[in-house]
């Protein structure tokens, strides 16, 4: 699989622009989705075909937030992007790897998982 970055929901236009410009140098291909794919499979966004969505698509609300997803990058290339976000100075707190076991999982879901581990991540580190 091609080393892809998903966007979802960044509908500040400036935003995006900035983060598409610092993972520019990194030369991944970059896609932005709508609400209309958000029911299809976050592996089938990604350019996993075999994952095509079967019969009638779930439908939802837009997601509270952005979400960022890498698909097909190894470890130093992850750490590449973190870095070059970091560095941006840009805040994407919601960001995802695809993974066996989240590939077949719709927008919506993968967002709420996403979410529900940073909660439990930023509780755990307030009680330390």
């Amino acid at each position: 699989m091609r080393e892809t970055i998903l966007l979802f929901h960044f509908t500040d236009k400036d935003k995006r622009n900035r983060l598409t410009r610092a993972l520019l140098p990194l030369r991944m291909k970059i896609k932005e989705f709508t609400i209309e794919d958000y029911g299809k499979p976050v592996g089938y966004l990604a350019g996993m075909k075999e994952l095509e969505p079967e019969g009638t698509l779930v439908e939802g609300e837009e997601l509270p937030g952005e979400l960022l997803v890498m698909a097909g990058l190894g470890n130093e290339r992850i750490d590449q992007v973190l870095r070059a976000i970091r560095k941006s100075g840009l805040s994407v707190p919601y960001k995802a790897i695809l993974t066996a076991s989240n590939q077949n999982w719709n927008v919506w879901k993968l967002y709420e998982e996403i979410k529900t581990e940073h909660e439990r991540m930023n509780n755990s580190s307030r009680h330390v």
